[in-house]
């Protein structure tokens, strides 16, 4: 699905010279090398202020509770997603409350969102699914009139843009980002990072850190071990540079797909020359995309499904109550997405061949 190999290999000098640097200088926690990935982030990415965590759940977690989220408060979200969205809400003791995908986009109907707002709602959170910027004003509108603080999950959505020309960490109260491996801007381990517009939030997320402390024996309230290491904001600062010409790989990626696959009898991602382009996840009907996967596999290309069971009905949910049926466009994409290679260093002929293999398994051997 990617490989990592052909992006790092360019950059191993670069990459050996971080290390080193982090090794000579003793300090493996919370040093110049996140101070700088930081202020680098924020500036990329057009935003105040950026906080480095341990990893995107983290991140999370801390901007949900920077938020005033807490024990017996609801949060809206979307139930297509990977866990850790829905998780982050669960641990802090509240409740999630699920509204249905667009199903164009798989990203939450804002509308539908919006009408799920209710008296006990402290949050919502959005999930900028496989790069690809939701659609917010609605739930901007809804949220301000309420006072009530919109949240992005962009782990997928680094050096995303939408149709505005807005990108995450300019849209919502706080936006959080993921640097596990596979992401667009992948670390060596786990790594996140909270981008923000208020210094109130910023100032909480780095407190939160480091167990609410604001100096090394006086905490002000609870927090937690979110630190991010020296190290993998030390090599993640070699990375960011080559992020937009990355993402301009996958867009060409992208676009190679869509015109390849145009006729098959599948349902293509909308093009939206703005998305980030994490995944290129298509829609298979009748029942056949577990076969056509199968078929893919057999050729060694590798695929995936994200995501197979949606998040109300995850069995560590139950209690919440979600019964099949409930929410019926998240509950028909999981039976019909399919997720296929998309990386910047994916070569035209390796695309092809998954194109022509895709298109034997609807058509017959290409001629």
């Amino acid at each position: 699905m990617v490989d990592l190999g052909v992006l790092h290999d360019p950059l191993r000098a670069d990459l050996r010279r971080a290390f080193e640097r982090v090794l000579a200088s003793g300090r493996f926690i919370l040093g110049g090398e996140v101070a700088a990935f930081e202020g680098e982030v924020a500036r990329a990415l057009d935003v105040p202020f950026a906080v480095g965590l341990s990893s995107g759940s983290d991140a999370l977690l801390v901007a949900l509770s920077a938020c005033g989220v807490g024990p017996g408060d609801e949060v809206v979200t979307t139930p297509f997603t990977f866990f850790a969205t829905t998780g982050a809400i669960v641990r802090l003791g509240a409740r999630p409350v699920f509204a249905d995908l667009d199903p164009t986009t798989l990203n939450v109907d804002p509308a539908a969102a919006a009408a799920r707002i209710g008296p006990r709602t402290k949050a919502v959170l959005i999930v900028h699914l496989f790069g690809r910027v939701a659609e917010t004003r609605v739930l901007e509108e809804a949220c301000a009139l309420r006072g009530i603080p919109l949240i992005e999950d962009a782990a997928q959505a680094i050096g995303a843009a939408g149709r505005d020309g807005r990108t995450p960490g300019q849209i919502g109260a706080a936006a959080t980002l993921s640097f596990f491996p596979s992401k667009n801007l992948g670390g060596f381990g786990d790594g996140g990072m909270l981008l923000t517009a208020s210094p109130e939030i910023a100032g909480r997320a780095r407190r939160a850190r480091v167990h609410g402390a604001v100096n090394r024996f006086v905490h002000e309230e609870i927090g937690g071990n979110f630190r991010m290491d020296e190290l993998q904001a030390a090599l993640l600062r070699v990375k960011l540079p080559h992020l937009g010409e990355w993402r301009r790989g996958r867009l060409d990626v992208a676009g190679r797909y869509r015109e390849a696959w145009a006729e098959l009898p599948i349902a293509l991602p909308p093009p939206d020359p703005g998305s980030a382009w994490n995944q290129f996840v298509i829609r298979v009907p009748g029942g056949r995309r577990d076969a056509l996967a199968a078929h893919l596999g057999a050729a060694g290309i590798e695929t995936a499904v994200f995501y197979p069971v949606p998040i109300h009905l995850q069995p560590a949910l139950a209690h919440f109550g979600g019964r099949p049926g409930d929410l019926p466009n998240a509950e028909q994409a999981a039976r019909e997405v399919l997720a296929v290679p998309i990386h910047p260093g994916l070569s035209v002929d390796d695309q092809a061949r998954i194109c022509d293999t895709a298109i034997r398994f609807f058509r017959g051997p290409v001629r």
